[in-house]
């Protein structure tokens, strides 16, 4: 069997095969051992990653996409797309919706034309599925969104439980998870998800 010379600062001793693999074996375990415990901290409190679960979002996302989601110091902005934590209805996990206003801000939806305002500003929504038909609940027309809060709405307008629906309203901004980076998997859906204003 091959020696190696290992250098010591107090000696120099040649090791056998069998403690070249030893000594090799304990320097590549503590590099994993490193290495996965950053990704643990990097996806604890980084950035995260989660899965799509409903068609609220087509067509930016599909259902079973998984995505990568920044969480750390992140502040919800107009157009960007976040998970929610706010359990509502008879929805089970975390959800997933465009943000459509923050605090402060007015939204006035015309169900008849299926546009969207936003501070007297028409929204240009080329990432809906389709234009938005009257909901077959009681939506809301007219909100001013109060401070720390914000208004959301899925992509597909027409099969979305988003801020319109009463059980929800606006979102206290503490029960955002994060704000989509990308759509990770499966290999084709993978694109970055661009953001708000």
């Amino acid at each position: 069997m091959a020696k190696r010379l290992y250098r010591f600062p107090a000696r120099e001793e040649t090791l056998t095969g069998a403690e070249v693999f030893k000594v090799d074996l304990y320097f590549w375990l503590q590099a994993l051992t490193v290495a996965l415990v950053g990704l643990i901290l990097l996806f604890t409190f980084v950035g995260r990653v989660i899965g799509v679960d409903g068609n609220s979002m087509f067509p930016t996302l599909h259902n079973g996409d998984t995505m990568l989601l920044q969480g750390l110091g992140y502040t919800p902005r107009q157009g960007d797309v976040v998970v929610l934590t706010k359990y509502f209805d008879s929805v089970q996990g975390p959800i997933v919706k465009r943000v459509i206003a923050t605090g402060g801000q007015t939204v006035d939806i015309d169900y008849a034309a299926g546009t969207v305002t936003v501070d007297g500003v028409m929204l240009d929504e080329t990432y809906i599925k389709e234009p938005m038909r009257e909901p077959f609940f009681e939506g809301t027309s007219h909100v001013m969104v109060p401070e720390g809060q914000i208004f959301v709405m899925g992509d597909n307008r027409n099969d979305s439980l988003d801020s319109r629906f009463p059980a929800l309203g606006t979102v206290d901004q503490r029960y955002v998870l994060g704000r989509v980076l990308m759509v990770l998997m499966p290999v084709d859906h993978f694109k970055w998800i661009s953001q708000g204003e």
